[in-house]
């Protein structure tokens, strides 16, 4: 029986995702990407850049921790090679040869916001379009990043072959479910939190491979469970009260910093926040938004597609309004987010129904 609430949780994180995008492409806390706010902190205070703090902590780690329950979900329908070929065309095609296909377009407003215009001159036309489609990764790392970890789970797996370790961790208790924050806490630490300039510590406090690698494999082997599902949906309340508590703490006492840096990442506060918010999130879900409709059964198999092609519309427009309209910042917020949330979906319809396109930028296969 499929569970609605994880993909309603999935498409709805998502939809969270296209809007903190909005907010961050002009937010001005120094958070790396986008163009810039409109006005230096702290004379400019920007207030609505409040919504990166309250999603960052846990949007991301929430995805990675619902593609683990789905992936042992997956694994126990198919033999483990289908599935990872399955995997392979999903995620790894539409973040490589996508890059070369559509997202060179990203990469091209990337290149010009950051700056780095005149990286084009003189540079022949091929060249040109592979610095493009490289800097178009973007949003992509995440389903990179998702790839690499289908790829260790199926060897952690040789090491459980009986399910005993994940039997054994059905039997957690809601005393140790919450404790689990420790590991997530301890993935926080692995970031860099003072990395060197033109050096490879920003890629990796980018992709954060072992960060996600906890709630991915916390996933498969605890949140997979029928019973742990049970045991926090019966808390929902309290972890959705604490959680809100821990993010007001935390919003109250750090607005201003760069809340994607290592440093704030590695805070006890703000993984405390994070794994309360994924915790209540899910029991919340598992309580209130187990069921479906047409409309959501729309957005449970449309979502990846918006997330993939959803970029273009934020870099192209939210570009073109800062540097080439005087329109007040409201009006700007106001029209990105109605063009996130419009053409992103025709986007999406548009591309899926080309043959090739649909492959290499969607990772879907040809239609019957």
């Amino acid at each position: 029986m499929r569970k609605h609430w994880i993909d309603n949780l999935r498409w709805v994180t998502v939809l969270l995702v296209l809007f903190y995008h909005v907010i961050y492409f002009y937010n001005n806390k120094g958070v790396f990407g986008g163009i810039g706010g409109f006005g230096e902190w702290p004379e400019c205070k920007q207030y609505q850049d409040v919504v990166m703090y309250i999603l960052y902590p846990w949007f991301m780690p929430i995805l990675f921790l619902l593609a683990g329950i789905s992936a042992r979900y997956a694994l126990a329908k198919y033999p483990a090679k289908e599935w990872f070929k399955a995997r392979t065309r999903k995620l790894l095609v539409p973040s490589t040869i996508g890059l070369f296909v559509f997202h060179w377009m990203v990469g091209y407003f990337n290149t010009v916001v950051a700056g780095r215009g005149g990286v084009f001159d003189g540079v022949p036309a091929v060249a040109k379009w592979v610095i493009m489609a490289v800097s178009g990764t973007g949003p992509l790392w995440f389903i990179q990043l998702l790839w690499l970890l289908c790829l260790v789970l199926l060897l952690v797996r040789k090491l459980d072959k009986n399910d005993k370790f994940w039997t054994w961790c059905g039997k957690a208790n809601i005393v140790w479910i919450i404790l689990l924050g420790v590991l997530y806490w301890l993935g926080a630490q692995t970031l860099i939190k003072n990395p060197r300039p033109e050096s490879a510590d920003g890629l990796l406090n980018l992709y954060k491979p072992l960060f996600y690698l906890v709630p991915f494999l916390l996933g498969y082997f605890v949140f997979s469970h029928d019973e742990v599902q049970e045991k926090l949906a019966k808390a929902w309340i309290p972890l959705l009260a604490c959680a809100v508590i821990a993010g007001g703490i935390l919003i109250g006492t750090t607005f201003g910093q760069d809340n994607t840096s290592g440093r704030y990442m590695g805070s006890p506060l703000n993984n405390i926040y994070g794994w309360l918010m994924c915790l209540a999130m899910m029991a919340w879900f598992k309580v209130r938004f187990d069921r479906t409709s047409p409309f959501a059964s729309y957005m449970a198999k449309s979502s990846f597609g918006l997330y993939i092609v959803h970029y273009l519309v934020i870099a192209s427009f939210g570009y073109m309004m800062k540097m080439y309209t005087q329109l007040p910042p409201w009006a700007m917020y106001v029209i990105l987010t109605i063009a996130v949330f419009t053409l992103s979906p025709l986007l999406y319809e548009i591309l899926r129904r080309i043959p090739f396109v649909r492959w290499a930028v969607l990772g879907e296969k040809k239609k019957a």
